[in-house]
């Protein structure tokens, strides 16, 4: 077998063991908690919807054109609902796949355009960090999202490095423009608006110097339009214009007020990403100050070079300027937006984790040094989420001690519920600690692969038992009562309502059907019912006393950590 087969045959190993690998880490658990309001159950409301109505072109909640998402997640939804049931693991099942595919994605773009060390980097460091991680079991539409907007990113920059008469060039056009197509049938047009961002600060960068030909412009905007625009096309065609005018009321409203309530601080997402993307965060840190030009010594190695070896340092250049300018793209412009939410900059995992993977591969070289502060950072941080997860396993224990502090009738009842746990999982956290101190000791002395590893599997410990066995026990505080009672509800003919707050649970758990979608809050609570009505109220006193004031002839059923339900029967 020749020396270019045995490499084609490495790497198609390497590249099975990684997929495999990642379904081992992504797959399990997946069904073992219930959706979170409100974003898991939405979007898995919708996909339930399309399937009990038949109609796949309209995005649906309580059976009412939903305007906010276009449907290309909902579709993969479905998908996996036809595959495995409408149940939580199928609602999550297509974030593991994207997870897989996100892996393969990142060790083969670092493997081709630097070195495979650094793919395995930039792999582990999207792997090993906390929210990455996270996102990959959860039922939220940004991972497939992210991926897109980065793979056309990505290609974008290839096209920028590939010679007039590249014979790929028109294929990255094509590529880039199909990516950020799908972005904006996944979310919408964010996707365009980080790309465009991105390509002008880029161009100012780059001093208006780009290689490229208008042929390929035109192919871009084409198959941009093509894949993006095909879903309001036929919306249009089919009548269904209202939804298009109140999908871009919603997107410019995102910008101008907190919408449902999620507002936060100007550094609300730099917060995030350091003590969510640990440890990818703190190690990409000398990265935003370094420069990725050469100095006389890199440029004699360089003439030294073969012409492949050049192009892949060209190339990789240019996506490290890239991916610098997408990260600040994406911070700032989530900074400056007033609506605050978790996952409006989780697209800078990308390169967040791709400047941790080039600082660590500075540093395995000897070019660059662990420093003090990393070491702090990673200690403190490390040691924050274990004394986090040590005070989530003795909470019952010391909940007692908490409630005077906690000014919140609401909290203080779900603080009722009680948790179950193995009784190991303090020692998780443990382990992270020490990881991350035996890594900070031995690396500042000698700085290789084995004592990265100490890391990131310290890292990776954490997390996946965080995910298995600690998400599903604070969940039992927050809405599982709830829920337990909306799915009680499934297969009878009644109504069910929210009061006072919003959610969409009681679609989902109790398996809505069109005949049971009406939400009029008046008639429900007044009107004459022909079937009974049941009701879901927060435990805050004022709820509770505002809603026996409206509904005066609704009987009350019970109450359960933080929630009290009632009933509404039809008149004799």
């Amino acid at each position: 077998m020749e020396k270019s087969e045995l490499s084609k045959y490495r790497t198609l190993v390497i590249n099975v063991l990684i997929a495999a690998v990642a379904a081992l880490l992504f797959v399990p658990g997946l069904g073992s908690v219930e959706l979170f309001d409100w974003d898991e159950i939405n979007f898995a409301e919708s996909a339930r919807e399309m399937i009990v109505t038949g109609d796949y072109l309209n995005v649906q909640v309580n059976f009412q054109s939903f305007w906010e998402k276009p449907p290309l997640f909902t579709w993969l939804q479905v998908l996996s609902m036809k595959a495995f049931g409408i149940n939580e693991f199928a609602a999550r099942f297509p974030n593991a796949i994207v997870g897989i595919i996100t892996l393969l994605l990142l060790f083969n773009i670092g493997r081709k355009n630097y070195s495979e060390r650094f793919g395995f980097l930039w792999m582990g460091m999207y792997l090993v960090s906390f929210l990455s991680f996270f996102y990959f079991k959860s039922g939220i539409i940004d991972p497939w999202f992210n991926l897109f907007i980065f793979t056309g990113i990505y290609f974008m920059a290839k096209y920028s490095t590939t010679d007039e008469n590249g014979k790929n060039k028109m294929l990255y056009a094509v590529i880039s423009g199909a990516s950020i197509g799908l972005g904006v049938m996944t979310k919408g047009p964010v996707a365009l608006l980080v790309f465009g961002l991105t390509f002008v600060i880029w161009l100012l960068f780059n001093k208006f110097r780009l290689n490229f030909r208008w042929k390929d412009v035109i192919v871009w905007v084409l198959v941009f339009c093509v894949v993006g625009g095909s879903w309001f096309v036929v919306l249009a065609l089919t009548g269904h214009t209202y939804i298009i005018m109140e999908f871009i009321d919603y997107q410019i409203r995102l910008f101008q007020i907190e919408d449902a309530g999620h507002g936060g601080f100007p550094l609300y997402h730099f917060v995030i990403l350091l003590f969510g993307m640990m440890p990818a965060s703190i190690l990409a840190l000398p990265s935003f100050g370094l420069r990725m030009t050469e100095n006389p010594e890199t440029k004699k190695k360089a003439l030294r070079l073969n012409i492949i070896q050049k192009e892949k340092s060209e190339s990789f250049r240019t996506i490290f300027t890239w991916m610098l300018i997408s990260f600040w793209v994406v911070l700032i412009l989530f900074s400056i937006v007033n609506t605050k939410i978790i996952h409006y900059s989780s697209f800078c995992y990308f390169p967040l984790t791709f400047l941790a993977a080039f600082a660590v591969e500075k540093m395995l070289s000897g070019e660059l040094k662990l420093r003090r502060y990393q070491s702090v950072l990673l200690i403190v941080i490390a040691s924050l989420w274990g004394i986090i997860l040590t005070v989530l396993t003795i909470f019952d224990r010391i909940k007692e001690y908490i409630y005077p502090y906690v000014n919140d009738s609401f909290a203080i009842d779900c603080m009722s519920a009680t948790s179950e746990w193995v009784g190991f999982e303090p020692l998780v956290g443990i382990i992270l600690i020490l990881c991350t101190i035996v890594f900070c000791v031995l690396f500042r002395k000698k700085q290789n692969i084995a004592r990265l590893c100490i890391l990131g599997a310290g890292n990776l410990l954490f997390v996946f038992t965080f995910m298995l066995m600690v998400v599903g026990e604070i969940e039992k505080y927050s809405q599982a009562s709830a829920v337990e009672f909306f799915e009680s509800k499934k297969g009878e003919d009644c109504y069910i309502k929210t009061f006072g707050y919003y959610s969409y649970a009681h679609y989902f758990y109790s398996d809505r059907q069109p005949e049971n979608r009406c939400d009029d809050e008046s008639f429900l609570l007044h009107g004459d019912l022909d079937k009974p009505c049941y009701f879901s109220v927060k435990n805050y006193p004022d709820d509770i006393e505002n809603f026996k004031s409206n509904a005066k002839d609704a009987d009350f059923l019970y109450s359960k950590t933080g929630f009290s339900f009632f009933v509404r029967m039809p008149r004799q």
